[in-house]
This record gives structure tokens, C-alpha cells and sequence, in this order.
């Protein structure tokens, strides 16, 4: 089955770009550093809200078990190695990093750095995007599973809606600061056009003419004006750049995200079913979590390296991209697959339910990591929402 593992290969690009960012980008920053952090957010709201509103089908479906198992999971799916990250810093205490530690525990980074304004500890820097989406986890299944299902398409709508609203204060506001990007209604439009798809698809829906048609315009339109656009003159002008970037890469990442998961053909397929490509989506969430450690370790060892990863190029993306693998996946092998399989004791639904919405043991996990493809022996044979669940369970 292609269609989940190909979600894998969008992981993999999404945590490249991040990378790339990081890593190489003349200082430190990119935009496709950006459009893989949304491409991620895309692909959260897709996977949480298709798995619950396929639990919320079953027959003997109960919304309070499936809240409780849902939580269960997903702290140990994302709390062990985020707390051990935590951990070592509170050890070695980098950039005097030891003072927001606590903020940084509640997931509540994206606020610590709105409020400062400023990268500052640089080594958790990256973890405010962690913080968008536990926020979202902590909301959205209540919604999911409590909301009348003929009401969900127009609560996506609503809360896509309330994040552009959010983009339209900042005129008023005055000067733009790191809040316009970190606080949630930022990043709201992007989880919540990937739940928005969810629904279409679980009531069988095809995506939109408008979207279908209007994707390539959409995406032409954002490259255009990145890449050749006029730089802003006055804060008027910034603004309406900023809001066109953040808007109109939007569309082309939902189509994106709705074609893998039917399971492209040709040379893209090909690309994306790549086996180096998936296992690297299937650890994206340790190589996002641990990057920003790594590079700090290896700028320490400058002098045992013989290329050069105290600056920005190939030298850092090579070394410290390849170091960050290994450690990502040695992470995921010894340390959080393991306690991923305790997962089978906190199903969706109660054993005995009908045939397809128990799930089975996780071998992998979705969310920003898992596998949620069905490359498991005998899912060919099974009824599609077993199939379905089995590969949306490792969330």
C-alpha cells in the first residue's frame, strides 16, 4: 500500500527543509525552512482528525475511552524523548538555557519566545512548533469527537478563518515581532486545513474544484513572489508580503498532502516510495527534536572535524544533517519504539468492537514520525477501514 508510506516521504522532505535551513541557508534561516515547518502542521491535522473520525465510527465507540487513549498515546509517543532533550540541557544548561526550562515542559515555548521577542535559548528555539501542536492535541479531539460530525467541515472553515483574522491585527498592531509567527492562531490555519481534509475524505468527499484548479496558480503566485517579489519599502508593504506568503502556500500543501495519501503514480510515486526516503520520515520527529542539540555538540568538536560546521554550508549540512540521522534513529530503536508498543494497551476502542477499529501493535507511529502506511503482511486482505485504522493507529 503506497498511499500512507508516501505521508513517510512527506515527512522526510518536511524535516530536509528544516534542515536545509539550519544548516545551510546563509544565515540560519530559509523559507523552505518555514514551508516544511507547515507542511508538518498540514499533515498533523490530516492524521489526528482522520484517526478520530474513524474511531468515532466504530459501533462501540465511547468518547471518553477514546479521549483517554488518545492522550495516553500520545504522551508516550512524544513525551520520552522530549523530556530527555530537556534533560540534557538541564544538565550541560547551553546559552544559560536552565531558566525557561520550565516553559519549555509546559509546552509552552511558543509563548516564552513571543513574549521575549528573541531566539533566545537559541538550542530550544525550534521547539516552539512542538508547542503549536501539543496545544492543538490538547483541543482538537475534544472538537473532533464531541462536535455533530455535519458541523466539522464548518468549524475547519471557522478556525482557517480566525487565523487569517489573526494575520489582519498586525497592521494595527504596529511593529511586527516573533508573536505574529509563534502564537497559535498563527499555525491554526495550517493544522486546521489538514483536519479540513480529513472530513472530506471521511464522508468520501473529493477535494474542491476551486482547489483542484487553482493549486498551481496559488503555488506559482508564492514562489514568484518570494523569489522575485519587491522588497517591502514600509510596514504596510511587509505586512501584505508576510500575509501572502503565509496564506497562499496553503492550498498547494493540502493538494500535496491529499495526493500522497491516495498514492501517487509515476515518477513522483516512484520518488516518494523510496526506502531511504520513508525510514527517514519515520524518525523525522527524533531528527527535529535532536538537530539543534547536535549542531551545538558539533560546532564543540570543530577542531576533531575536518569540515567546516561552525558555519552555514555544505560542511555543517553533511556532518551535522548525517550526525542528526544516526541519532534520530538510534533514538527511535533503543529508546522510543520500545515504549511505543505500550501503546496496544490503550486502543481507541474497547476490545470487541466490530471487525477494523481496534488498532493493532504499533510498530512505527504517526503524528510527525510514524508510519502510518500499511506495509504489513495481510493488510491487502483486510475490510478499508481496518486498513485504515491500522495505518492512522500510530498516532
Amino acid at each position: 500500500m503506497r498511499r500512507d508510506t508516501q505521508l513517510d516521504a512527506l515527512r522526510a522532505i518536511a524535516v530536509t527543509m528544516v534542515m536545509y535551513s539550519h544548516f545551510f541557508a546563509a544565515g540560519g534561516s530559509s523559507f523552505w525552512g518555514h514551508i516544511g515547518v507547515r507542511l508538518f502542521f498540514v499533515l498533523s491535522g490530516f492524521l489526528i482528525t482522520r484517526l478520530l473520525l474513524e474511531a468515532r465510527s466504530a459501533a462501540e465507540f465511547e468518547t471518553a475511552a477514546a479521549l483517554k487513549s488518545f492522550y495516553i498515546r500520545r504522551a508516550l509517543r512524544i513525551f520520552p524523548p522530549y523530556f530527555a532533550v530537556l534533560g540534557f540541557v538541564w544538565l550541560v544548561n547551553p546559552d544559560q538555557s536552565r531558566g525557561s526550562l520550565v516553559w519549555h515542559a509546559l509546552y509552552l515555548s511558543n509563548f516564552w519566545y513571543a513574549l521575549h521577542n528573541q531566539w533566545t535559548p537559541w538550542m530550544l528555539s525550534h521547539l516552539w512548533s512542538l508547542s503549536i501542536e501539543e496545544q492543538f492535541y490538547i483541543a482538537w479531539p475534544l472538537i473532533v469527537l464531541l462536535a455533530p460530525r455535519r458541523r466539522l467541515e464548518s468549524i475547519c472553515i471557522g478556525v482557517i478563518l480566525l487565523s487569517l483574522s489573526f494575520r489582519f491585527y498586525w497592521p494595527i498592531a504596529g511593529a511586527p515581532g516573533l508573536a505574529r509567527d509563534l502564537l497559535p492562531p498563527a499555525s491554526m490555519d495550517a493544522l486546521a486545513s489538514g483536519a479540513l481534509l480529513a472530513a472530506w475524505r471521511c464522508r468520501t468527499a473529493g477535494l474542491p474544484r476551486w482547489l483542484r484548479l487553482g493549486w498551481p496558480t496559488l503555488a506559482a503566485a508564492f514562489f514568484a513572489l518570494q523569489w522575485f517579489g519587491p522588497t517591502p519599502e514600509n510596514p504596510v508593504q511587509e505586512w501584505g508580503r508576510w500575509l501572502l506568503l503565509e496564506v497562499l502556500p496553503l492550498a498547494p500543501l493540502v493538494v500535496v498532502v491529499a495526493s500522497c495519501s491516495s498514492g501517487l503514480g509515476g515518477y513522483c510515486g516512484r520518488f516518494l516510495d523510496l526506502s531511504p526516503l520513508q525510514a527517514l520520515g519515520r524518525v523525522s520527529y527524533g531528527v527535529y527534536l535532536y538537530h539543534n542539540m547536535v549542531l551545538a555538540l558539533a560546532v564543540m568538536s570543530q577542531p576533531w572535524i575536518p569540515l567546516n560546521v561552525s558555519e552555514q554550508g555544505p560542511g555543517r549540512f553533511l556532518v551535522v544533517g548525517t550526525a542528526t540521522v544516526i541519532v534520530a534513529s538510534m533514538s527511535w530503536l533503543a529508546f522510543e519504539k520500545p515504549l511505543n508498543r505500550l501503546k496496544r494497551h490503550f486502543p481507541y476502542v474497547a476490545k470487541g468492537a466490530r471487525a477494523g477499529v481496534q488498532p493493532r501493535v504499533n510498530t512505527s507511529d504517526g503524528g510527525w514520525v510514524g508510519r502510518t502506511a500499511g506495509a504489513y503482511p495481510g493488510d491487502g486482505h483486510k475490510p478499508p477501514l481496518m486498513r485504515d485504522l491500522h495505518r492512522t493507529d500510530r498516532i
